[in-house]
C-alpha cells in the first residue's frame, strides 16, 4: 500500500484528499479543503504552500498528484490556477514527493469511466469507491479522484505495462 495525496488547486479553494492504495483497492484516509482568504496573490500563494506543507507533514503521503491547468474560456483564471498549482507543487517538492499531473478528462475517466463526467458524478463515484457515509464536498471529491487516478497510473508503471494512452505526466 502507498499513501497518495491528490490536490485540486484553486486560488479561492484548494481541495485535498488522501488515500492508501495498492493501485486497485483504495482506502479513504482524509480529505478537506483550504479556504484561501487573502487580499493579495502573494498571500494566497503563501497560504496554499503553507497549508499543503502542513497536510503533507501531518499525513506523510509517499506520492502527490495534481490536476493540470486547462484554458476553457478565461485566460486570467487559468493563470491564477497555474500559480496556485505552483504553490502546491512546491510544497510537494520540498517534501521530496514524486508528483504526477493529470488532465481533468483523464481524472474523470479513471474514476467515472467517462472524461465528460460532471462534478456530481465524480462526487457519487468517490462516495461509492471509498465507502463514504456522505457525499464529499466538490473540491474534496475532485482531490480524491486525482489521488485515485494517480494510484491507477502508479500501478501501471510499477507493473511494467507500457501504454501509449497514458495522460498523466511526472514532474
Amino acid at each position: 500500500m502507498i499513501r497518495v495525496i491528490g490536490i485540486d488547486p484553486g486560488s479561492r479553494i484548494t481541495g485535498y484528499g488522501l488515500v492508501d492504495t495498492d493501485g486497485f483497492r483504495h482506502k479513504y484516509v482524509s480529505s478537506g479543503f483550504i479556504q484561501i482568504k487573502a487580499d493579495t496573490l502573494g498571500d494566497k500563494l503563501g497560504i496554499i504552500f503553507s497549508e499543503v506543507s502542513k497536510i503533507v507533514t501531518t499525513w506523510q503521503p509517499e506520492s502527490m498528484a495534481i490536476e493540470q491547468v486547462f484554458v476553457k474560456h478565461n485566460v486570467d483564471s487559468a493563470l491564477k490556477l497555474g500559480q496556485a498549482r505552483g504553490a502546491a507543487i512546491c510544497a510537494g517538492v520540498q517534501a521530496k514527493l514524486p508528483i504526477g499531473e493529470y488532465t481533468p478528462r483523464a481524472i474523470k475517466k479513471a474514476v467515472v469511466g467517462s472524461g465528460a463526467a460532471d462534478k456530481q458524478q465524480v462526487q457519487h463515484m468517490i462516495q461509492r469507491l471509498l465507502g463514504l457515509d456522505e457525499l464529499p464536498q466538490s473540491d474534496e471529491a475532485d482531490a480524491l479522484a486525482i489521488a485515485i487516478c494517480h494510484a491507477h497510473h502508479i500501478k501501471v508503471r510499477s507493473s511494467g505495462v507500457a501504454s501509449g494512452t497514458r495522460r498523466g505526466r511526472w514532474v
